[in-house]
């Protein structure tokens, strides 16, 4: 996949290092001469120094090839500037990081396909984090509204040794929550069946809706001695 980012902060350079060790091809695009060098230096990625709201920059980063166009510059109108001229260049998807969510109605207008917001991304984690000691990784999805998380159970937990069906059927089961994947201890992350068994110590990946978060965590929480 060729991927165009625009701006090389913190985030910005460590989501093109990422693609490209996963075998992308990734342009960065920065104003900073010293930030451009050192993302190649340090880590071989293919990188302009310019301004990637100059239609003339973004034609050298072949914008026009791109699968994906991402937009990571500090300022909001500078992120629509680039966003706008790499949809007119051809580039498939157009992707913003948005600072003020004022923006988000304009990035729609303007035909971006994804808006992520960081403020969403740093309530899921941390928030969540704060809130229930056992939740791993976590972000919000749906627009705010569901929460993906990691939870591990503990080696007597209740739902321990059931089956999904099971454990979904069981009394209490919160109606939002829903199993998006299984890790087994020592073992690779499965994709849940109607029959697969959960073994102790297996960390789960589930969805459910935010006001539901502290009855799913107490639901797989509970210990076997409580039931």
């Amino acid at each position: 996949m060729i991927v165009v980012i625009a701006g090389a902060g913190r985030a910005g350079l460590n989501v093109a290092a990422h693609l490209l060790s996963a075998g992308h091809n990734v342009t960065l695009i920065d104003r900073d001469p010293a930030i451009v060098k050192n993302a190649f230096e340090a880590h071989g990625i293919v990188s302009l120094a310019g301004d990637a709201t100059d239609a003339r920059v973004l034609r050298e980063a072949e914008v026009h090839k791109a699968d994906v166009a991402v937009a990571m510059l500090p300022r909001d109108a500078d992120n629509l500037a680039f966003a706008a001229l790499a949809r007119t260049a051809g580039a498939k998807r157009i992707m913003v990081r948005v600072k003020d969510e004022e923006y988000r109605a304009i990035y729609v207008q303007a035909g971006v396909h994804r808006i992520l917001s960081e403020t969403d991304v740093f309530i899921g984690a941390l928030a969540t984090a704060i809130e229930h000691e056992n939740v791993r990784a976590s972000m919000l999805v749906g627009n705010g509204e569901a929460v993906a998380f990691e939870l591990e159970l503990s080696e007597d937990a209740a739902v321990a040794g059931k089956t999904v069906s099971e454990i979904a059927t069981s009394p209490g089961f919160p109606s939002s929550c829903v199993f998006a994947g299984l890790h087994p201890r020592g073992s690779r992350v499965e994709a849940p069946r109607g029959g697969s068994t959960i073994a102790p110590g297996t960390t789960l990946l589930l969805v459910s809706r935010r006001d539901e978060l502290g009855a799913v965590i107490d639901f797989f929480t509970r210990s076997s001695a409580a039931r």
